[in-house]
């Protein structure tokens, strides 16, 4: 049976997620699931998470955890990346609090941006020596990442590395659940494309038995009767004419329009959670405290299959039976009027011949101009991480949209030298 290696199993209640849905794939049931970590007490839990979903699912999985990740590594066929380096502190809530004292706010921070920016390049390297091992330990295997920013480390593998890669998001799946509530409607009935680049990819196509549905987004649009956690991607429909992909939240911080230090009421209009992703690493750290204790007690282990793909993807190469997913993949002439080369996110056929990207052609423009400002941003941060080149860090924060409407040149300079100090033990281009 197929060897799955969890990278980051630490995060226990995403690779609990995980491992259910592949554990209740019948043809998985048996497979043998490698956990590595380098938090020895998480990868303990997780070991034992694993353990409990699998008997909870009368699954007869091969359940091994490993502090060395080489030996982990070793003869996989899959690698699932779900690591987070310097972890919520001291790292996320320097993302978050040094930019604060420029003024500069932020939400999520992972993705693009200043927060997204210092993420990629403290994840960047870890990542490239991962792959170094899988060259050396598993070159045939798949690497399926689910790690932030999720296009600067797709890209840093395509251009660094001979390992076979796709990036994992819930967003394509997850909003089309979202519109299906807000509609009334069953999510299982709607057939839609989408496309663009992760957390920035639209829907061309959005229909249920033949009819477009995009009529009546637009109409609620209009209507002002939108869920008020989704007010800014509603915003962006009426503006844009197409859904964006991704949460209000995360797509706040990717333009320059709705986080500003002097309009605290767009701030309140559009329902902006400024601090979102801080306030739910706490939650998850509260989260992974109550399920380890409820692991180690009587309590019933209770698996709901989850939006993610990783199962789905590893079901179909190993079986031949074909299904679609939503892969962050190579432009390589799938998205003709977006850069060649960089990472974009398109429906990808899985068969028994792996991850196969399908081409969309050309978007409509409006569309891939606004995209191309976050392309830009990615491609300066890669650069940055791969040939160890300062400017380009600081040339990445001038070309984020959101930084550089709340600050001029010398505030970004000054903010990124303050950041690379605070990041000096994890960012290894600043030794």
């Amino acid at each position: 049976m197929a060897r799955i290696v969890f990278l980051g199993a630490g995060s226990t209640v995403f690779a609990r997620n995980l491992l259910g849905d592949i554990l209740g794939y019948e043809e998985l049931a048996e497979s043998e699931i490698v956990l590595h970590d380098i938090d020895r007490e998480r990868l303990e839990t997780s070991e034992l998470v694993a353990r409990r979903v699998s008997s909870a699912l009368n699954a007869h999985a091969k359940i091994s955890s490993e502090l060395d990740r080489r030996k982990a590594l070793d003869g996989a066929d899959y690698a699932v990346n779900m690591i987070q380096v310097g972890g919520y502190e001291p790292c996320t809530v320097t993302d978050f609090e040094v930019p604060k004292r420029f003024g500069l706010r932020q939400t999520i921070g992972d993705t693009v941006g200043i927060g997204g920016i210092m993420r990629g390049l403290r994840t960047i390297p870890v990542i490239l020596s991962m792959c170094a091992d899988m060259e050396e330990l598993c070159p045939d295997v798949w690497f399926l990442n689910y790690t932030n920013p999720m296009a600067m480390n797709c890209r840093a593998v395509h251009r660094a590395t001979r390992i076979r890669t796709v990036g994992l998001c819930h967003s394509v799946q997850g909003t089309a659940f979202q519109l299906a509530k807000d509609l009334g409607l069953a999510y299982r009935d709607f057939d839609y494309l989408a496309a663009g680049i992760n957390h920035m990819a639209f829907y061309l196509k959005f229909e249920i038995g033949g009819e477009d549905l995009y009529p009546r987004l637009r109409e609620l649009a209009r209507s002002g009767a939108v869920p008020p956690h989704n007010r800014v991607r509603y915003e962006m429909l009426r503006h844009l004419g197409y859904f964006v992909t991704e949460s209000s939240e995360h797509f706040s911080e990717y333009v320059p329009w709705f986080i500003k230090r002097d309009r605290p009421d767009l701030i309140e209009r559009f329902n902006i959670p400024l601090d979102e992703y801080p306030r739910r690493c706490r939650e998850q750290i509260a989260g992974w405290e109550a399920q380890r204790a409820r692991m180690y007690s009587d309590a019933p282990v209770e698996v709901r299959r989850s939006f993610e793909y990783a199962a789905t993807i590893i079901r179909s190469i190993e079986t031949g039976k074909p299904r679609v997913v939503y892969g962050n993949v190579a432009n390589n002439g799938l998205i003709d009027n977006l850069l060649q080369g960089a990472t974009v996110e398109v429906p990808c056929l899985v068969d028994g011949n792996g991850i196969q990207p399908t081409k969309v052609g050309s978007l409509p423009p409006q569309l891939a101009a606004l995209i191309s400002t976050n392309v830009s941003v990615q491609e300066l941060t890669v650069e940055a991480a791969l040939t160890g080149r300062l400017d380009h860090v600081y040339q990445a924060a001038m070309m984020d949209p959101h930084t550089s409407a709340e600050l001029d040149l010398d505030q970004i300079t000054e903010m990124v030298d303050a950041l690379l100090l605070e990041h000096r033990d994890w960012v290894p281009l600043t030794r």
